[in-house]
């Protein structure tokens, strides 16, 4: 028999793992927005209970930038470390839950096979063993028992909206610890009365999705194993809850995100001043680049005065640096004005690295074959078709790119010898083959012609997307060489466009400032102007 001890701790670990999402934390998730339009908190902290979801990288406090510097640091306590971490984790969370459509709270239990998943299936099975031996004990033993009907009873207290005086008096009466302990004392608990209870009151409160597991809980006989999936289908009702919370708060997070992002890091920088260091370091590497620009063409133009010193649109400099995150090693930590859209700026990169090599093949056939595929409709959107799979997950560290390409050459020759065939002509013979599979198979090397060609018109169509003022619906150009992957690219720099243009209404004060620093470091610095500068 185990230990009043051990049992304490089993039930306590049973209790945080099943009422962890309605914790009550310290600083509540979106708490601004949330005072303005007061919903039910308590769900909200379900967003926060599953942010790695959010932060596949680890905790937010990893991604708050302390970096050496000429002068001396500023010594930063736990507590403001900490309220930097949940200003963090508030901001990413209302930028998560605008953006992306898609987000949703999914309820996904630990791998079996894992070390954690092991443990905390041993110690459940304990707790619901002990469970078990209680009850069938003569006469029973119904401690543990009524502290599980406290809690679903708190559970059930939370799904109800302000208001549900009724349903709310009933729970309490029905599932009154007090009285059931007094009925415990006297072997009189109708236990099986009190689940039944539970279960209808469960099924008028859940949604649509989880009748089936209703009718499941009314078939099941055995108590302790009915209890166990009652725990079980509350867990889902609380994802569900949230869920719905977030889809209700999301029109409201849409029409505020900029404002509330905007004081957020405010708050941010106050408590931490590195935190527009990486930033500062990024735009002063494109300041730079467009410095070394603008001396190349001056050089290259005679008459040009080189004593005279070049004027930077501060629009192009921050242009340029949105530009170098479609090529950014996301190994290195990305600027902390663009930690909420690292995910979506990566993904895009990776996509844009797939249609680079789409075009490429494609570009490569048609300069290789010729005239005798030119006029075939629809030839490179064949290639594109027979690309695509070959470079799915290309971004994963065990995809081998080479084996990937030499595979598009296999099977691109073997479509163009089979066009040729249907239409009577002569196929490609070793030798072209073998070039042909060469030069795809060499894309992937450094300063390949071909790929660096391709990568500058992916950058100039990109560069004129950002051009475009955000009211305007048309699309740019497509440079030549493209119209094969132009769907797409137009898809993505939609994207990109827009990822761009709420960035800089959230974080164009900050960037004016630091601009102002850089290029005219006579000016007076003040603190982020509210206005948002233009496109």
């Amino acid at each position: 028999m185990m230990t009043r001890a051990v049992i304490q701790i089993l039930h306590a670990s049973l209790k945080a793992q099943l009422l962890l999402a309605t914790l009550n934390i310290q600083d509540r998730a979106l708490t601004v927005i949330l005072q303005a339009n007061p919903v039910p908190q308590r769900l909200i902290s379900l967003c926060v209970e599953h942010h790695q979801q959010l932060y596949p990288w680890g905790s937010p406090c990893a991604l708050l930038p302390f970096r050496k510097s000429a002068s001396p640091p500023k010594s930063i306590t736990f507590d403001e470390l900490m309220a930097a971490a949940r200003n963090l984790t508030d901001l990413t969370l209302a930028h998560e839950i605008a953006v992306n459509a898609n987000f949703c709270i999914k309820d996904e239990d630990l791998p079996r096979n894992s070390l954690a998943g092991t443990v905390k299936q041993i110690v459940h099975k304990a707790f619901w063993d002990h469970l078990e031996s209680e009850l069938n004990e003569d006469p029973p033993e119904y401690e543990h028992a009524i502290k599980l009907f406290e809690e679903i009873k708190e559970i059930l207290l939370s799904f109800l909206t302000p208001g549900a005086n009724r349903i709310q008096n009933q729970i309490c009466e029905v599932l009154d610890t007090d009285l059931i302990r007094q009925q415990a004392e006297h072997n009189a608990v109708d236990i099986h009365g009190l689940a039944n209870y539970i279960i209808n009151t469960m099924g008028k409160l859940c949604a649509p999705i989880r009748d089936n597991d209703i009718k499941q809980l009314k078939a099941t006989d055995n108590i302790v194993e009915l209890l166990r999936q009652i725990f079980r289908v509350l867990d889902l009702m609380k994802v569900d809850m949230a869920n719905y919370t977030i889809q209700n708060l999301r029109p409201y997070l849409q029409r505020h995100l900029v404002d509330y992002e905007r004081t957020k890091f405010q708050e941010i920088l106050e408590e931490t001043p590195s935190a527009l260091d990486l930033t500062t370091e990024w735009i002063k590497e494109s300041i730079e680049d467009e410095l070394s620009s603008v001396s190349d063409e001056s050089s290259s133009s005679p008459g040009a005065d080189s004593s005279s010193k070049p004027i930077i649109s501060p629009t192009l400099v921050l242009n340029n640096g949105y530009l170098k995150l479609l090529q950014w090693d996301y190994r290195k930590t990305i600027p902390e004005t663009l930690i909420t859209d690292e995910v979506r700026l990566q993904e895009l990169r990776e996509k844009l690295n797939q249609l680079k090599i789409i075009a490429c093949v494609c570009l490569i056939t048609n300069n290789t074959v010729g005239a005798a595929i030119v006029d075939v409709p629809d030839f490179a959107e064949q290639l594109k078709r027979i690309s695509l799979p070959l470079l799915e997950g290309m971004n994963k560290k065990t995809f081998d790119l080479k084996e990937a390409l030499n595979a598009i050459g296999v099977q691109v020759c073997s479509k163009v010898n089979r066009s040729l065939t249907e239409r009577g002509l002569p196929t490609l013979n070793e030798e072209m083959q073998s070039n042909l599979m060469g030069q795809i198979a060499h894309i992937v090397e450094e300063n390949n012609p071909v790929s660096s060609l391709i990568d500058k018109r992916i950058q100039f169509f990109m560069r004129n997307f950002l051009a475009l003022p955000s009211f305007q619906k048309c699309m740019p150009t497509m440079p030549g060489g493209l119209s094969v992957i132009q769907t797409e690219m137009e898809f993505l720099g939609s994207q990109y466009a827009s990822i761009v243009n709420f960035n800089k209404q959230v974080y164009g004060p900050f960037y004016a400032n630091i601009l102002r620093k850089l290029l005219f470091p006579e000016a007076p610095m003040g603190k982020a102007e509210t206005e948002t500068p233009t496109n």
